[in-house]
């Protein structure tokens, strides 16, 4: 084809009244895409990427400082009262969800049998001194009988002597040398008789007549048990141990048997916030370290606080039926360590109750390193 073909039929492919210049497109604005593509493709490869990474080692460095759980509740001290008697409860002196004072008398138990005991405690303490001294009585007594009998020891042995003079000489005859012989016998172990009755009186005086009645081992477990029958009177009324607020409060008439809880009471003097961390989360957790804490029935304040103790073993150890990981298909799991977190003493604390759910975060002030950059001390 040649050039005049060529020409001729571009010519007749555009249209009518317009110029080849005019049909081209302005070179301008096709820069201005390719601008934005580049910039585009530049800031997809290389600007994001690098922006995750930043933000990813932020991520890293910032992670290792702070350790934060909600498995936190609030803790008190509880204690579960009982009586030291068993006994019908009587008059109940406190209301439910009191708050009481240390002494505070809680409940009265039916004093009657008590006092029945330790008047027949009593009674029994004298009937034990009386019988003392009668066995002194009696101790001296045998002594006047021990020494008329060693009198009579003492004539027999001397008749028996004559009547074997005599009947040497055959003065007397064979049968009242046999009588002397026979008194003297008698008179002898009349003596062995009084002399043990005498020791054993001595024994049961506890050594001899001169002991004290009140040194007497009878006596004293006479006082032993009109004590333990005076005790167990004054322990009829039980009293709070600690000031706290009472519950589970009984009704007057029910039983109370020693062993058996008759109320609680919760001590609402302190608090502190128990927090169950994974073994992960402990490697850098020290006691004194700052506590941060939110409770759920107010979550608009933050409470500050400090790790008070870290218990020695995890919560699964002191369950009633620890695992038993030696035995059978064995599964690792992660385990948990309760750690103490008490409040700061300056920190005026809201209303709290024994169970809340809490949020913890713990700063441990360990900041990890990333090609020997570490995050900037402080949030």
């Amino acid at each position: 084809m040649s050039e005049a073909e060529g020409s001729s039929s571009a010519d007749s492919s555009q249209p009518a009244g317009t110029s080849p210049a005019e049909a081209q497109p302005p070179a301008g604005p096709m820069r201005q895409q390719r601008r934005r593509r580049r910039g585009t493709r530049f800031l997809l490869l290389f600007v994001v990427p690098l922006l995750v990474v930043l933000v990813a080692a932020g991520f890293y460095l910032h992670g290792g400082r702070y350790i934060a759980t909600e498995n936190a509740y609030v803790k008190a001290d509880k204690v579960l009262i009982g009586t030291e008697v068993a006994g019908r409860i009587a008059e109940v002196l406190v209301r439910e969800n009191q708050q009481v004072e240390p002494g505070q008398p809680l409940l009265r138990l039916d004093p009657l049998p008590f006092r029945i005991a330790l008047a027949r405690a009593e009674a029994q303490l004298a009937q034990v001194g009386t019988e003392l001294r009668v066995l002194k009585a009696s101790y001296h007594e045998k002594q006047a009988a021990l020494e008329m009998a060693r009198t009579r020891h003492d004539f027999a042995r001397r008749e028996q002597r004559r009547r074997a003079d005599l009947r040497k000489r055959d003065f007397v005859s064979d049968a009242s040398f046999d009588d002397a012989r026979q008194a003297l016998d008698l008179a002898r172990q009349q003596v062995i008789v009084d002399e043990r009755d005498l020791a054993r009186i001595a024994e049961s005086l506890g050594g001899g007549p001169d002991v004290a009645i009140e040194e007497h081992p009878h006596h004293i477990a006479a006082i032993a048990e009109r004590d333990r029958a005076r005790l167990d009177l004054e322990r009829v009324e039980l009293r709070a141990p600690l000031a706290g607020i009472v519950a589970h409060v009984p009704v007057a008439g029910q039983h109370a048997a020693p062993g058996l809880a008759a109320l609680a009471l919760v001590a609402n003097d302190r608090y502190w916030v128990e927090a169950n961390l994974t073994e992960t989360d402990l490697t850098h957790v020290r006691p004194g370290q700052p506590v941060e804490v939110r409770i759920d029935t107010y979550p608009g304040r933050r409470l500050r606080g400090s790790v008070e103790a870290i218990s020695p073993a995890t919560g699964a150890e002191f369950a009633l039926i620890p695992p038993q990981n030696a035995t059978g298909n064995w599964v690792k799991i992660a385990q948990r360590v309760p750690v103490r977190i008490r409040f700061d003493e300056a920190h005026e604390l809201p209303a709290l109750r024994s169970g809340l759910s809490a949020w913890i975060e713990i700063d441990t002030g360990h900041r990890r390193r990333l090609l020997g950059y570490a995050w900037p001390d402080g949030r």
